[in-house]
């Protein structure tokens, strides 16, 4: 696989990552309550944190 290729993977998985902490956030936010809302909070930042990582490297290299 190309460089550009594998890139591309890894832009389209940080992508992902993204809509997955928009969602989680979504349901932290407005459906969950308790502890469970926290757990989905705490989830949904660290996957907009790693996501954020994986699209900066990916511009940068």
């Amino acid at each position: 696989m190309s460089p550009g290729m594998l890139k591309m993977w890894i832009s389209i998985a940080g992508m992902g990552l993204m809509f997955l902490a928009i969602f989680t956030i979504y349901l932290s936010r407005y459906k969950l309550k308790g502890i469970l809302k926290v757990l989905t909070a705490v989830l949904a930042y660290i996957f907009l944190i790693i996501s954020g990582i994986t699209l900066f490297v990916v511009l940068f290299t």
